[in-house]
């Protein structure tokens, strides 16, 4: 089993409820360099693992995205970064599962798809709903399969 005990502290940065940034050992599992993180914290990326970031403030959901990007998107307004993610087609995303049309479409056209479970916890500890990793791309599918994490789909 993974080790979460050596997840870092909460950023200064942290200040919506939007604002749960991945545990390293999830990126250690993947063991993925991504070109781009769609979605990263205004002082970048807590893990190193992107070459590029938008922020809030340089808006990732409206600038174009390159090469295979991360994504973990506000949970308040998945939909949108969900449609783009799926357009992009490069990279692996970290969302909610929640009951909405947006999840279901995800699950049955993503590449690969792994539930997570239900005691993960982020850098600022649990949240309150399932979350899963959604995959497309060779290399990012079998960074799925092999970290380790569950059954990939």
């Amino acid at each position: 089993m993974l080790n979460q005990e050596s997840l870092f502290p909460m950023p200064q940065d942290c200040n919506t409820s939007d604002d749960y940034w991945t545990p390293k050992f999830l990126f250690d599992a993947l063991g993925i360099m991504f070109d781009l993180d769609v979605a990263c914290p205004p002082s970048g990326p807590p893990h190193g693992t992107a070459r590029a970031f938008y922020t809030q403030e340089t808006d990732g959901l409206a600038s174009d995205w390159f090469g295979n990007v991360w994504m973990n998107p506000p949970f308040s307004k998945t939909s949108p970064w969900i449609h783009k993610f799926m357009t992009h087609r490069q990279g692996i995303c970290l969302v909610p599962f929640s009951k909405s049309a947006w999840a279901n479409k995800l699950w049955d056209d993503a590449e690969g798809a792994l539930m997570l479970p239900s005691t993960l916890k982020f850098d600022q500890g649990p949240i309150f709903m399932p979350v899963m990793l959604a995959a497309y791309g060779d290399n990012n599918v079998t960074a799925l399969r092999n970290a380790g994490l569950g059954r990939v789909r």
